[in-house]
């Protein structure tokens, strides 16, 4: 464990390189205690400054949901992060590449929540049941840190999470099976990636389940209108300026973005 200090001059640092786009050494090397229960208060800490700077939060972003990213990442578990109402997109945007570093798309569903849910014992039923909508996603993910990056880095850079982009058709939860959502990512005219939702823990709603289970145990939960990121089933893909992004969701609809 570090004190309190250090996870505070931790989220300053990371601050600093979002607004200067220059990446700071990990903390987990500054800080070579550091630990899960403080990573996450870093990544507290940087989002009440953002908050206090007119941000809001509006939602939540989920990590490492594949077994893949966790064994590579020494985990068992996913992560999670907060969704900044200063880094929400509409279909069709034209996004600066300069707000990020090195900026990276994934392709994702969003719950967005027509009630409150919160934990002990939230299971993926609660999940749908409190869901009012699920949308046609992208996640920019972006490094504010060197790498290569401990969990803890990750999660206290708040889960790598940059911006959010929605689009393509707004579906009732029951209206169709949302394990079933395919999609594919074409990058300046080119299919870079594709996948199926189901490669989210079997179940998109299965992450949200754990996370609301998470939040309860530090006093937390999901509120009613929040947007929850349930996280990728595809590769993430680099993006520069002056890319296209085509996201392909078929019946569900598709996502279109360009880089300036």
């Amino acid at each position: 464990m570090i004190t309190e200090e250090e996870r505070r001059a931790a989220a300053d640092a990371l601050l600093k390189a979002e607004i200067e786009r220059k990446p700071i050494i990990q903390p987990s090397k500054t800080f070579p205690n550091l630990e899960l229960e403080d990573a996450y208060r870093i990544q507290a800490l940087w989002a009440q400054a953002r908050v206090a700077k007119g941000a809001r939060i509006v939602g939540h972003k989920i990590g490492l949901t594949s077994r893949a990213m966790q064994m590579a990442s020494k985990m068992t578990e996913p992560d999670y992060g907060c969704i900044l109402d200063d880094a929400l997109y509409n279909d069709g945007a034209q996004i600066r590449a300069d707000l990020f570093i090195k900026p990276r798309l994934e392709v994702e569903l969003a719950f967005v929540m027509g009630e409150d849910l919160v934990g002990p014992g939230t299971r993926i039923y609660d999940v749908m049941r409190a869901t009012e909508f699920v949308v046609p996603a992208l996640e920019i993910i972006d490094y504010r840190t060197e790498v290569p990056r401990a969990i803890t880095d990750t999660i206290a850079d708040n889960a790598a999470f940059g911006a959010i982009v929605v689009g393509g058709r707004i579906i009732r939860p029951m209206d169709i099976d949302v394990r079933w959502v395919g999609a594919t990512l074409s990058k300046n005219g080119i299919i870079e990636e594709s996948g199926v939702s189901a490669a989210i823990m079997g179940h998109p709603a299965a992450g949200i389940a754990w996370l609301v289970n998470k939040l309860h145990a530090v006093g937390g939960g999901l509120k009613k209108g929040q947007i929850v990121l349930a996280g990728s089933f595809t590769r993430p893909v680099d993006i520069v300026k002056g890319d296209v992004i085509q996201a392909d969701y078929g019946p569900v609809g598709s996502i279109g973005v360009s880089f300036v």
